[in-house]
């Protein structure tokens, strides 16, 4: 598995790197679906013994992710795995609890150490703030990343993240909140990494990033030709795209032309699909969710950068 190291610290891990959504379940926070529905635990467990195997070294969970179930499906691997060679981070705050408000303190501790409790460790690697809505005027900003630093200075996380799923409030934050990751959305279709402004300051400031959902729930691949129905407690429930069937098919012909063009990969899809968002981002990784032994095994073929034609190329197919 090829390696790239995580900007400022200094970490080397691999280039495509475990998401762990799924192992949590079905799950809601509130009404809103928050999980991932079909998910065997069997499928979990072997997707991270062989990720330990085939060194996909750096593994993403969550506290909501199934109410810290996933956390829980990676804290059972450390009998059979050394836990010092994975570099393990979670995210805190997007589960409210009994407040009216995210990042409270007070929940974010005891979230922290139901965290660390789940996955049977003393600290994680890199802990991120799971959003940026911190307030109708920021007014919970401060408390939050002065909960964080003093996990940090507790030793419960050597590295500190911010994540959203918008990089235009990455960015609104970035400079006062000083991370050492981010965790923006970014794929072929959705994509506002460059124009935000996000990526000449991680360039500038040698930040470490991973791209979270970089094949939009498999809906860029080409995998689905019908519109799907998801069961309630699933996330896709919310993704328009899924009842789209011009989209879909779009996207079938999207997979026949990265076939051709990519013919000699062994995974041509989803190297053409991943391997643009590397390109130019030398501190970057993407957070692919692997679910079986299958998706490891097709994910070590994986994460190389294109040259900047072809990553041209890939892009304009998905221009919306």
């Amino acid at each position: 598995m090829k390696k790239i190291v995580l900007g400022h610290t200094g970490a080397e891990i691999s280039a495509i790197s475990l998401g762990a959504w799924s192992y949590g379940g079905k799950n809601t926070s509130g009404d809103i679906p928050v999980g991932w529905s079909g998910q065997e635990d069997a499928d979990s467990k072997a997707a991270l013994r062989w990720a330990y195997e085939l060194d996909i070294n750096h593994w993403d969970t969550a506290d909501v992710y199934g109410d810290g179930y996933s956390e829980k499906i990676i804290g059972s691997m450390w009998p059979d795995i050394q836990r010092n060679q994975i570099f393990l981070a979670t995210k805190v705050g997007w589960d409210q609890g009994p407040h009216e408000y995210w990042y409270h303190p007070g929940y974010m501790r005891q979230n922290m150490e139901r965290s660390l409790n789940n996955l049977n460790t003393d600290f994680v690697d890199l802990l991120y703030l799971h959003h940026c809505n911190f307030g109708k005027h920021d007014e919970y900003f401060d408390d939050a990343m002065e909960t964080v630093h003093r996990f940090q200075d507790e030793g419960k996380t050597r590295f500190i993240g911010l994540s959203d799923w918008s990089s235009k409030k990455i960015m609104k934050f970035i400079q006062r909140a000083n991370p050492d990751v981010i965790q923006p959305l970014r794929n072929v279709y959705n994509d506002t990494y460059v124009h935000s402004g996000l990526k000449e300051y991680v360039d500038t400031h040698n930040l470490g990033i991973c791209f979270f959902s970089p094949i939009k729930h498999g809906l860029l691949t080409g995998k689905y030709d019908n519109v799907a129905f998801f069961p309630d407690g699933d996330f896709r429930q919310t993704v328009d795209e899924f009842q789209d069937i011009d989209f879909i098919n779009k996207m079938q012909k999207n997979k026949a032309l990265l076939k051709k063009r990519f013919v000699n990969h062994a995974q041509p899809v989803l190297h053409g699909l991943l391997g643009a968002l590397l390109t130019g981002c030398p501190t970057g990784c993407v957070l692919l969710g692997l679910r079986n032994k299958k998706q490891v095994f097709a994910a070590n073929n994986l994460g190389q950068p294109l040259n900047k034609v072809d990553a041209g190329w890939v892009f304009s197919l998905y221009k919306k």
